[in-house]
């Protein structure tokens, strides 16, 4: 999906890849991170957050809940970090690093609200009453009133397939009342999930349904006297993207490919955020006219396209395993030589693969060395 874009913009994280390749540093299956160029990147999506006043939370379980990345941009002067799931919550707070918003996907489970309170998480997004009631209890214990954010959903909105949740916006008032009764809460905002997507006949990130039932929602919630302070928009967080959000209202949005310049528009158009991540493998073997390299790293919607194999970037059509398969191989529909590198550039959610994970840093002065070692979910190799 991005082979051409990583090509024309970022050429010397793939030869400064091949290069730690042939010195036996870097194994098949694994995404190499340009960490140079993606902190540029983050700067630049930062700067443009600011001019517009607005909240960064960096998303980082596309790049394997990474704490490395994490305190690079903390320094950078992010706010803190949004996490998917609780399994990234407790990686970020093993790192100390801030969290800004938990529940957004999928809501933290009763044993672990306690700890996410304690620890100072600053928004919970909620969509059950139950949920609600239980980090009411944990807030009451901590003795401190926790801000909450409401997920909502229309009728026509878009949810992806595993992702099925939120309140109905004609059921606000009524959660509204409910919630109310819990006073360790304090409703400060409203959220869904995708509020932007790229539009392919536009050729730009465009608003959702979600975007307009957020709109509606935070309107519901005024009319109930309540002060307004997090309008969170997510999805497709980049410099040209955050324009878009402000002008509506937007006050946080959630980088997550855009900090890799890895969302769908960028593998179209040439925006600010520069491709920053590729996917090294190997060719293992040869069958019936098709060489097969080590997979590992395949994600369902990574719109896998095209290689690049050996040091002279032969160009070759992949043929990725079946969604009902395992991904032990990828089929390439030439032959090559067993034991040839493969560059591959998708999209990619790395805490769902098996992959590592391997930052490296100065590969744009030509002195490029590893600067850390991971898993996909974040430990250390």
């Amino acid at each position: 999906m991005f082979v051409e874009k990583l090509l024309a913009r970022n050429p010397q994280l793939i030869h400064a890849t091949l290069d730690l390749y042939a010195k036996n540093e870097i194994m098949p299956d694994t995404y190499v991170v340009d960490m140079d160029m993606l902190l540029q990147n983050a700067k630049a999506i930062l700067e443009e957050a600011k001019k517009n006043n607005m909240h960064m939370y960096f998303m980082l379980k596309q790049l394997g809940r990474n704490p490395f990345i994490a305190k690079e941009l903390i320094r950078l002067g992010y706010d803190g970090a949004v996490v998917v799931d609780f399994k990234e919550a407790e990686v970020m707070m093993k790192h100390q690093v801030p969290i800004c918003n938990v529940g957004h996907l999928v809501q933290p489970p009763k044993t672990m609200i306690q700890k996410l309170v304690d620890y100072g998480c600053e928004y919970f997004t909620i969509y059950t009453i139950d949920k609600a009631r239980e980090i009411n209890a944990c807030a009451k214990a901590a003795n401190k009133i926790q801000k909450i954010l409401i997920r909502v959903i229309g009728k026509d909105d878009l949810i992806y397939s595993g992702q099925t949740a939120g309140f109905m916006l004609d059921d606000l008032d009524e959660v509204i009342k409910e919630i109310k009764q819990f006073k360790n809460l304090s409703i400060k905002g409203v959220t869904s999930f995708p509020c932007f997507l790229y539009d392919e006949s536009k050729g730009e990130n465009r608003p959702t349904e979600n975007l307009l039932t957020v709109l509606k929602a935070k309107d519901i919630l005024v009319e109930h006297d309540f002060e307004i302070d997090n309008l969170n928009t997510p999805s497709t967080t980049c410099v040209s993207t955050i324009k878009a959000m402000a002008n509506i209202g937007s006050t946080s949005g959630e980088p997550g490919h855009g900090l890799t310049g890895t969302t769908p528009l960028h593998a179209y158009k040439d925006e600010v955020e520069i491709p920053s991540v590729l996917y090294l493998s190997e060719i293992s073997h040869n069958l019936d006219g098709h060489s097969y390299c080590f997979g590992g790293g395949h994600y369902r919607r990574s719109h896998m396209k095209n290689a690049l194999i050996t040091k002279d970037l032969i160009q070759c059509e992949v043929n990725p395993p079946t969604l009902d398969s395992i991904d032990y191989h990828f089929e390439l529909n030439q032959m090559f030589n067993v034991g040839d590198p493969v560059i591959m550039a998708f999209r990619f959610q790395i805490f769902v693969t098996r992959s590592d994970v391997v930052l490296v840093s100065d590969i744009h002065t030509n002195e490029p060395k590893i600067v850390g070692r991971y898993n996909s979910l974040g430990d250390i190799r």
